[in-house]
């Protein structure tokens, strides 16, 4: 049984975190958050220690540094911004961390949490789900098997509606999310460069505060990519079913489906990371430079082979 720490246990993806380290069979110590908010520990670990205060969360790791109760794992569920701040906690205090995606917002993040790797002796794993889904990883062996030469044409449209709130809340800043690209598409980034490798061209047609659209040429695929948090930018057919997020890949006219079999996948990734086969930040470099590349471009507008989407007249269709 292994020790758990958790940072962020108040927010939307930790439940997920909890129920990792429960089905694996290990044990939540201390958690911190500044919200209170968190009964849904009782469902887990009912007897873990928590704060709201850094300091005294602070306090009691290191004191727990000197007990047969050391911790053996930080997790991390903050803020995309605080992800790197966090890691470096976990380190200090001699944890191994899991961190959720996107690890860090830059790819000099990267390069400076490996040399804090190599100094402390710890690791450094994230959570790339998408790697353990079943459909995904049969669609990457079906590339290994296929042509080595050919170069696949891949349409990816992702929506998941966001309302006001969103805005006002952190993931409305693009300087502590990293923008819609980061928040709501990194995974499908990884995914895309684990299965049709590097990059070698970025080019971004729309970039504005709900929306972005644009080229990646991967070594192995030309992928057009649309991302959205606003309802009014769904198919009409799909609003028609009630539903509020739409996702679809597209691979050389065939639709990859893995609508299903993503609720266990957190507890998947935890399994492989405690035998030692965890996704590292080498893993995350990948999507974190597609991620921050398609944040700093100057989007070029409607030229080239653009994703249809791409084309919805922003005005039209304003934030909720």
């Amino acid at each position: 049984m292994k020790n758990f720490g958790i940072i962020g246990v108040g927010g939307y993806v930790a439940p997920r975190h909890l129920k990792a380290i429960k089905e694996t069979g290990n044990n939540l110590v201390v958690a911190l958050d500044k919200s209170d908010s968190v009964g849904i520990m009782d469902s887990y670990f009912p007897m873990c220690n928590f704060y709201t205060e850094y300091e005294r969360f602070d306090r009691y790791v290191d004191k727990l540094r000197h007990t047969p109760n050391k911790l053996d794992y930080i997790s991390v569920c903050t803020p995309n911004y605080l992800h790197d701040s966090h890691i470096r906690f976990g380190l200090k205090n001699g944890c191994d961390v899991i961190c959720e995606k996107p690890i860090v917002l830059n790819t000099w993040n990267i390069d400076a949490l490996q040399r804090m790797e190599e100094e402390t002796n710890r690791k450094i794993n994230t959570i790339f789900q998408l790697r353990l889904h079943p459909a995904i990883k049969a669609w990457k062996e079906k590339i290994e098997q296929g042509p080595k030469d050919k170069i696949y044409d891949v349409d990816l449209t992702y929506i998941t509606s966001r309302g006001n709130w969103y805005y006002t809340s952190w993931k409305g800043d693009e300087s502590k999310s990293g923008g819609i690209a980061t928040n709501i598409g990194v995974h499908f980034y990884d995914m895309l460069s684990w299965i049709f490798g590097k990059v070698e061209k970025s080019v971004v047609n729309v970039a504005s505060h709900d929306r972005v659209a644009g080229i990646l040429l991967f070594q192995r695929a030309r992928v057009r990519y649309f991302l959205s948090i606003n309802y009014d930018t769904i198919p009409d057919e799909i609003k028609a079913t009630g539903k509020r997020t739409y996702r679809k890949v597209v691979c050389d006219n065939d639709e990859i489906e893995f609508s299903e079999g993503f609720t266990d996948l957190h507890t998947e990734s935890y399994k492989e990371i405690l035998q030692g086969r965890g996704f590292g930040l080498e893993d995350a470099r990948s999507c974190i430079e597609i991620v921050s590349g398609i944040r700093t471009a100057k989007p070029i507008g409607l030229k080239g082979d653009y994703h249809p989407l791409a084309r919805l007249d922003l005005a039209k269709h304003p934030f909720l």
